[in-house]
């Protein structure tokens, strides 16, 4: 499926997209080196055309990833209706000493006080010699509102029973 570069960044610039780019979590799907699919929540920012998310040193996906860099991720809400901004790419590793500092704005937006941010980020700085940034730069993505955009099977089903009754 070939979507456009344009096509890609209209739909991200969009008011609600926006909105779910700047959320906490994505959820993380890829295929695990058993050849089983993962689905994995982990901390984002959006950089203006790259998700980044970051992982310490041995965690497993990096394997995972490295061998099949294919991903895609979801970005939703909990209300009703949902918000969904669905993404997929290619998942590019890059391994930097230190805490990169996507880590520490992805994490920006928990409740902390400024007290328990000092705390954790020194947490974080001890733990850590090192990170490695997974970044995908979306080659698709859709935008489901339930309201103006849809599932595909949904619309789908919609045209069918609007055929029916014509």
């Amino acid at each position: 499926m070939t979507v456009r570069q344009n096509e890609i960044t209209e739909v991200l610039n969009r008011p609600i997209s926006q909105e779910l780019l700047a959320r906490d979590l994505t959820r993380l799907a890829y295929v695990a080196k058993d050849g089983t699919p993962r689905n994995v929540p982990i901390g984002f920012t959006w950089n203006g055309s790259q998700v980044v998310m970051c992982t310490s040193t041995n965690a497993p996906k990096l394997h995972s990833l490295r061998a099949n860099p294919a991903v895609a991720l979801t970005i939703d809400t909990e209300v009703h209706p949902p918000k969904l901004l669905l993404i997929r790419g290619r998942a590019e590793l890059d391994a930097v000493e230190g805490i990169p500092d996507e880590y520490l704005q992805m994490n920006g937006s928990y409740q902390m006080t400024p007290e328990q941010r000092v705390e954790w980020e020194a947490q974080v700085r001890s733990l850590y010699d090192g990170m490695v940034r997974i970044v995908v730069t979306p080659t698709w993505v859709k935008l489901i509102d339930f309201e103006t955009n849809l599932p595909s099977a949904v619309e789908e089903l919609i045209q069918q029973q609007e055929r029916q009754r014509t």
